[in-house]
């Protein structure tokens, strides 16, 4: 007989609370087992690696949209349409870390014209939200 889980040990066993488990299964990304009559849902050790695939793709910064996808070629095992998703995730986080380095220089020579300021009633990041912010 194959080992089965509560909704609570399967949740410890993946290291999210039972509400992340849930809010999975109404995103059908977890399914979700029939309940016996005046028993309580039992989970098996599938349950548990699934649940662990999404952390693990969460943690490469997939989407939740993305992870359904996922999990969909997971089971058709199509290398190809993976690639392709991977592919378009790379590009995505490329162009994230260049708008990064964007602001990082941006902030450092604001913060350096900060440390040249001879004057603390004027403040250049402050200057700076300020007319960022009007239209």
């Amino acid at each position: 007989m194959t080992e089965s889980f509560t909704i609570a040990r399967l949740a410890q066993s993946a290291g999210v609370h039972v509400e992340t488990v849930r809010y999975y299964q109404r995103l059908r990304l977890i399914p979700r087992p029939e309940r016996p009559v005046g028993g309580v849902r039992r989970y098996t050790s599938s349950d548990t690696e699934r649940l662990r695939f999404i952390k693990r793709a969460q943690a490469m910064g997939f989407t939740l949209g993305e992870m359904s996808s996922l999990l969909d070629l997971k089971d058709r095992r199509s290398c190809r349409a993976t690639r392709q998703l991977a592919r378009a995730k790379l590009q995505a986080i490329d162009a994230q870390l260049r708008s990064l380095r964007a602001l990082r220089a941006e902030l450092a020579a604001l913060v350096a014209e900060c440390g040249s300021n001879s004057d603390d009633t004027q403040c250049p990041v402050i200057d700076r939200l300020a007319r960022r912010a009007s239209p």
